[in-house]
């Protein structure tokens, strides 16, 4: 019998698209798992944080194999939606890439989840014993990973379909802090008499993965919305009533909206002519990588209350003394970066402005410090933070006799094989290892190109290679 080609896994792909699933919100994804798993009449398990894991008898002959897992998780980053938590992906296929209409695709790790799940359906795959595991959260603070207990998987021969380097066996990945940090404030009622109000909008930029696009020389739109700010409130009496940056606490912000009046007359016509000499600036700057991002002011109508100059001052001291992008490349990995810290997120939320900064790095201690410094920071302004996620550095032994035999199915099914490498991007690998001794992962996975972003694409002939080299590992784990 012929085992299911990818048009199965894209027709399960799609089902996956049809169920809104943002971080924190995969109750419905969650469902839909456990409906999978009672009509194939498998055994599964879901937990307080929604994980689900699946589980599928060895095909006859492989009894005695080592049981394996396959690991996705069920959440995606829900960019250019204007409703998460009702909005699908609308998909299209261009020129071999599957893409999405507006918002980002889902195919991290909607990809990964979808073969696993097509593996279950199968009756001609062989395979020894199958965990079927899938985590929430992943996107935005591990939760689920981290809160797993200690007899929710039996299985130490871990596959991780979560890889977005198609030619590359994923062997270690950094280490992440995701903080939350709270500066208080006591709006105030924005100012009579002679003034102008403007919206200052900044768009265009390509966004992307705060992890591996880190270093790609992209304009993460805080960098320009500071700048702006803190041009015209050097020269004027600028008074900043909203500030909305950023679309996930994961991705590079590739949007800005600020708010702000100043005195009419010549501080008003100054505030105009910023256009001009902000968009000259982003050309020169960011013109070679990241051209698209422009700025636009608008005028825009009277808003009723401000944020205290006390306040605006502190915040905008934080965001100056904050690094944002690669802090440190690695002398060990090449062309890798070691530390990197980015905003994600920033948000006018009733009584404080809220900043989500995002720490990385492959030395723990690095990551931890940094952290600490910029907790410390915001602290001195009067902000309380908060770590949402703190996920341990991974690094894979690359000798392994599990990984060279994923790299010599590569060699054999593909005629090529792959680079094994540490990426700057953080996994539940940690999480996994520190849970569950004795576990050994290799992350592998289709091409996906601008994950975390509108512009998030995946080319399907790496997800036939792809689905090709699972059948056969799985087939190869016999022994």
């Amino acid at each position: 019998m012929e085992h299911p080609t990818t048009d199965r896994v894209l027709s399960i792909f799609a089902e996956l698209n049809r169920i809104p699933r943002p971080s924190h919100h995969e109750e419905r994804v969650a469902d839909y798992l456990c409906r999978f798993a009672q009509r194939l009449h498998l055994e599964y398990e879901r937990d307080a944080e929604n994980c689900v894991v699946i589980r599928k008898p060895a095909t006859p002959g492989y009894e005695t194999a080592e049981p394996v897992v396959l690991l996705n998780h069920m959440d995606m980053v829900c960019v250019g939606m204007k409703d998460p938590l009702h909005d699908t992906v609308e998909t299209y296929v261009d020129n071999g890439w599957m893409k999405a209409r507006g918002t980002s695709l889902g195919a991290d790790n909607g990809i990964g989840l979808s073969m696993a799940l097509a593996v279950l359906e199968s009756d001609t795959i062989s395979h020894p014993a199958l965990e079927v595991m899938t985590t929430t959260n992943e996107e935005d603070g591990m939760t689920g990973a981290a809160r797993l207990s200690k007899d929710f998987l039996r299985g130490r021969k871990v596959i991780n379909l979560d890889s977005e380097d198609y030619d590359t066996i994923t062997t270690g990945a950094a280490g992440a802090c995701l903080q939350l940090h709270r500066l208080p404030m006591q709006p105030e009622p924005s100012p009579g008499g002679k003034h102008r109000w403007y919206h200052i909008r900044f768009e265009g930029g390509l966004g992307g993965h705060s992890g591996v696009d880190i270093n790609k020389g992209r304009c993460s739109a805080v960098i320009p919305a500071w700048a702006i700010l803190a041009a015209i409130y050097n020269d004027y009496d600028l008074q900043l009533a909203s500030m909305e940056v950023g679309e996930a606490n994961a991705s590079i912000a590739s949007t800005a909206d600020l708010t702000v009046c100043v005195r009419s007359g010549e501080p008003a016509e100054f505030v105009k002519a910023q256009e001009t000499s902000i968009n000259e600036w982003l050309r020169e700057e960011y013109g070679a990588h990241d051209p698209g991002m422009h700025c636009t002011i608008t005028k825009c109508d009277r808003q009723p209350t401000v944020i205290p100059n006390q306040t605006f001052e502190a915040f905008m001291r934080c965001l100056e003394q904050i690094p944002q992008g690669v802090v440190k490349m690695s002398d060990t990995m090449k062309d890798t970066v070691e530390t990197s810290n980015n905003i994600g997120r920033i948000s006018t939320a009733g009584d404080h402005l809220l900043i989500s900064t995002h720490t990385r790095s492959f030395i723990d201690a690095d990551m931890e410090q940094l952290s600490r410094e910029i907790a410390a920071t915001f602290a001195a302004a009067g902000a309380r933070s908060e770590t949402v996620m703190s996920a341990p550095a991974w690094q894979e032994d690359q000798q392994s006799p599990f990984l060279r035999l994923t790299s010599d199915t590569f060699q054999d099914v593909l005629g090529w094989r792959p680079r094994m490498v540490a990426m700057h991007f953080v996994l539940e690998a940690g999480f996994f290892v520190r849970h569950y001794p004795g576990i050994q992962m290799a992350s592998i996975g289709p091409r996906i190109v601008e994950p975390h972003s509108a512009s998030e694409r995946v080319e399907l002939k790496t997800i036939d290679d792809i689905w090709q080299v699972l059948l056969e590992l799985l087939k190869r784990l016999k022994a």
